[in-house]
């Protein structure tokens, strides 16, 4: 690689821009995400939406944005966006619009980021906040656990209506003696598990090593590492059983895994991750293994299952 290219690297990052429908933008910022996408960004549509376009799709349009170290080539854009589709059962419409490539000049995005990121309270037991900030203007704060997470993470942060919904559920359901995290992410609900019931024991497991690496750092910062055993990986039929078991994952990886989450659960699962329009196959896959006794908490158009 010459000089020239080398400097161009290190000073230009790359967007890839879709116009959806308003209620497709999180879809859209999912499939920028799966992409590798180092942050997203929705603002209000530009010119590029057409008064046909609007016409034809009959709603109030959006830029959704993703910005990239290396720009994706279109079949990794088109697989990500066919897979996203699937997720969120076939209802994605503006996708068939297309996508621009466009070169942005290098920013400090951690620095804007680190800005713009506030505490978030979740239910009455948990603040989810950034180790930079004071929480001195929060209400309270000092009679909560408050969950500290590291930058440079895009998901996991507490912000998420999903990772909310199983904050929610543990804070109100877990009093077990046992926890375990299906799919941990940045290790969020394993470090909440251990603050709510310091005596527990607590496993956290994700197929991503990477994602295993940073949430045992997370774990660390909030003096619960010791507490937390991780691992990278799955479960099956001889992972150890928990009081507590909650997957944090998308439906189309928690139906074929559910007989074996049921199997290990001693006495409340969780289930997140879920577009309600998603709820009825998780509930056809609850009976085809028995159970027909759970809740279902709302948040947005998110679900969680309390079994």
């Amino acid at each position: 690689m010459s000089n020239e290219q080398s400097d161009k690297s290190q000073t230009i990052w790359y967007a890839l821009d879709f116009v959806v429908c308003e209620e497709e933008g999180e879809a859209a910022q999912y499939a920028l995400m799966e992409l590798g996408a180092t942050g997203t960004e929705t603002r209000a549509a530009d010119a590029r939406t057409t008064e046909a376009d609007r016409l034809e799709t009959r709603c109030r349009h959006v830029n959704v944005s993703g910005y990239f170290a290396q720009a994706p080539d279109d079949e990794a854009v088109r697989q990500s966006l066919i897979a996203t589709w699937k997720i969120y059962n076939h209802k994605i419409k503006s996708f068939a619009l297309p996508w621009v490539r466009r070169e942005v000049p290098a920013r400090d995005w951690l620095a804007e980021w680190k800005a713009n990121w506030q505490p978030v309270t979740v239910g009455t037991r948990f603040i989810i906040a950034p180790s930079w900030k004071d929480l001195s203007h929060i209400e309270d704060a000092d009679n909560r656990h408050v969950i500290y997470i590291e930058p440079g993470m895009a998901f996991g942060t507490g912000t998420h209506e999903t990772t909310r919904l199983c904050l929610k559920a543990i804070e109100k359901h877990f009093k077990g003696a046992s926890f375990l995290d299906v799919g941990t992410g940045t290790g969020i609900l394993a470090i909440a598990a251990a603050m709510i019931n310091p005596k527990a024991h607590i496993e956290a497991c994700d197929m991503d090593a990477e994602a295993v690496k940073i949430a045992r750092e997370n774990a660390e910062v909030n003096h619960v590492g010791e507490r937390i055993e991780f691992r990278v990986g799955s479960i099956d039929e001889a992972t150890a059983s928990a009081d507590f078991v909650c997957a944090n994952l998308t439906a189309d990886v928690i139906l074929p895994l559910l007989p074996t989450l049921v199997k290990l659960t001693c006495a409340r699962l969780v289930l997140s991750g879920i577009l309600a329009e998603q709820a009825a196959s998780i509930e056809a896959g609850l009976a085809q293994c028995g159970i027909a006794n759970y809740k279902i908490m709302p948040d947005g158009e998110w679900v969680a299952f309390v079994v």
